[in-house]
């Protein structure tokens, strides 16, 4: 009865003793975990300041010589180089830049001088010229008149320099 007695006693230390090392092995894996996610959530290293360029200065370009200016409603105006009558390339100077604006052929009698790379696109019809963009889609500017042209001279159109000399 002794040994059957000791064998109980065991036992229920063994169990108990089971028990408690799994609950301090959990808490120690526990501890190993936190000690591992505060290890992975450590603080980033400082970062490096990058320098940004300044930005640089929109490039402007000149007004080109021999321009005519070109008053529209709303006060703007733009600056036009070539002779509409004869060239194949004229120079619209808008918002600072130049733009080369090619002649294009049309069935109105229009003068149409259109460049697809910049969307600039510029008609003139006897009494006023008009400024348009393809990128936005918008008529920049209207009723662009010379100076001739608001003294009620027509627009010097190829069309109009045709009329003049078929007389």
């Amino acid at each position: 009865m002794k040994k059957l007695l000791i064998a109980t006693v065991v036992g229920a230390i063994s169990t108990t003793m089971l028990f408690a090392a799994t609950d301090a092995f959990a808490q120690a894996s526990g501890a190993t975990a936190t000690t591992k996610a505060k290890k992975a959530k450590a603080p980033e290293p400082k970062r490096r300041l990058i320098k940004r360029k300044t930005p640089a200065v929109a490039k402007t370009d000149p007004v080109p010589d021999n321009s005519v200016k070109w008053s529209c409603n709303e006060g703007l105006s733009f600056m036009l180089q070539g002779d509409m009558k004869r060239d194949q390339i004229v120079t619209v100077h808008w918002g600072e830049k130049n733009y080369k604006l090619p002649r294009e052929t049309t069935t109105t009698g229009a003068d149409r001088f259109h460049d697809p790379a910049s969307g600039m696109d510029l008609v003139v019809i006897p009494t006023k010229a008009m400024l348009f963009s393809d990128k936005d889609s918008a008529r920049l500017a209207d009723e662009c008149k010379t100076p001739e042209m608001a003294q009620g001279a027509p627009a010097p159109t190829q069309s109009n320099a045709l009329d003049k000399t078929s007389n």
